[in-house]
């Protein structure tokens, strides 16, 4: 079903049709086709354009926040600031976009030669819910300033925001069709990625889901770029400032209800503050305002869907089987809604959920460690390899962790966080390529040599 159900109260506000085989293949041709004319469009024009999309944003901030947050529960600020970081990212390829992609030279002692990047064509986006519009612009900004045109497949609870970002790509003045949303199921997107006008596809999304994505394209011979799930390790040594270390532990495991593939998980505690640790930041978890996520004081609303809900309860459950305990929360709330209850588990065997699954919503696991060389290896324990947070004012410390942790990004003293100027992404079952910054830009380019005498 491609639907808006309010995860607040489980009302249906509005429910839409599939595309049919035919306006499916209506909106294919259409890309082809506007791809034609638009990657001989000038890096002015694409910049003017993409700045306007970021004034578009910016300015209706405050509307595109409120459709987020009543399709899939975001708080009402964040799901603002994630407009108004959509602007960012724009706002930074129209700054460096045309010098990421300017012609390289290259020194072969004879022949004049260069490195060129060329658009190679239409790129199909498949995308989830969790940041309805971060998500999407930070591959459409690079994308479209690259010379690429996108299709979009958003996830099918959030249609009214893959609606709004097609709406406000068509307004900010780029050529029609430069830029489509694919109202389809997940059963339709094999027959786009077969389609030979689509030239690659870029997922975020759930390990299974990137194996088949990745599987199919592979089959076409065309290139990906997956961002998959993460169990980020947040290690807390014993020279970190237990306060703000914990203020901060919080925020990191209830970013988005708990709903982020960069969300701290599995917090691995130095054994001389573990106690120390646990007491404040289980009083932290209890003390959250949860709620209407339209009511400015709630700092967590809703999961995004009761299916959602009842896994994260699923893996809660199997993880208390195996041995976990605890310590606050571990139930869905009563009630309307798929409100979870701040959770924290310690005591969690090894193997168990809590320590091999990514955890979608708030519930934080606790875990001790004896020593730096222990934090270490339990932090690379995991099949996933996104983010790390690194806590420690030992010099020697961060160099250790910044060097040994299996992840794509290392954050010392800070919560791991996206930011349009860096690349992001993962290693290991996290997935492969980047975004955001030059790496992003290029990852659907051509990058031709050439070489003249």
């Amino acid at each position: 079903m491609i639907a808006t159900v309010n995860p607040a109260t489980g009302e249906t506000i509005a429910a839409f049709d599939a595309l049919t085989e035919p306006q499916l293949e209506e909106k294919l041709a259409r890309s082809a086709e506007a791809y034609r004319s638009y990657r001989r469009t000038t890096f002015a024009d694409r910049a003017r354009w993409l700045a306007c999309a970021a004034d578009i944003l910016e300015n209706e901030r405050d509307r595109f926040g409120r459709l987020m947050t009543l399709e899939m529960g975001k708080p009402i600020e964040a799901a603002r600031q994630e407009a108004a970081k959509c602007a960012l990212a724009c706002r930074y390829y129209v700054e460096h976009g045309e010098r990421l992609l300017a012609d390289e030279p290259v020194e072969l002692g004879g022949p004049r030669a260069f490195i060129r990047y060329q658009p190679i064509g239409p790129v199909l986006a498949v995308m989830p819910w969790n940041f309805p519009f971060w998500q999407v612009f930070r591959f459409l900004a690079p994308a479209l300033m690259a010379g690429n045109v996108g299709l979009l497949k958003h996830s099918s609870n959030v249609p009214q925001c893959a609606l709004a970002i097609e709406d406000i790509v068509r307004r900010a003045g780029f050529p029609a069709d430069a830029f489509q949303t694919l109202l389809i199921g997940s059963d339709t997107v094999r027959r786009v990625i077969e389609d030979s006008r689509v030239k690659a596809v870029t997922l975020t999304g759930s390990e299974p889901a990137g194996r088949l994505v990745a599987a199919q394209a592979g089959g076409q011979i065309k290139k990906t770029v997956l961002e998959l799930g993460g169990s980020d390790p947040f290690i807390v040594m014993p020279s970190a400032p237990l306060d703000a270390t914990v203020h901060t532990a919080v925020q990191a495991r209830v970013i988005n209800n708990g709903q982020s593939c960069i969300a701290a998980k599995r917090f691995i505690v130095d054994q001389s503050i573990a106690a120390e640790f646990e007491a404040k930041f289980v009083d932290a978890m209890q003390r959250l305002v949860i709620g209407d996520p339209m009511d400015e004081a709630t700092q967590i609303g809703p999961l995004a869907t009761r299916a959602i809900r009842d896994e994260l309860d699923d893996q809660v459950r199997r993880s208390i089987d195996a041995g976990a305990r605890v310590l606050t929360g571990g139930h869905p709330l009563d009630g309307p809604g798929n409100f979870y209850a701040p959770t924290v588990l310690v005591d969690t065997a090894a193997g168990s959920p809590a320590c091999c699954e990514e955890f979608f919503g708030p519930v934080a696991v606790i875990l001790r460690a004896a020593g730096m060389d222990d934090a270490i290896r339990i932090a690379n324990d995991t099949p996933f390899g996104l983010g790390a947070s690194a806590w420690t004012t030992d010099v020697a410390e961060q160099e250790r962790f910044i060097d040994e942790i299996e992840s794509g990004m290392v954050f010392v003293n800070g919560m791991v966080a996206s930011d349009p100027r860096l690349p992001f992404g993962g290693v290991k079952t996290s997935g492969y390529g980047r975004e955001l910054g030059a790496w992003g830009i290029r990852e659907f380019v051509n990058v031709k040599s050439v070489a003249v005498r």
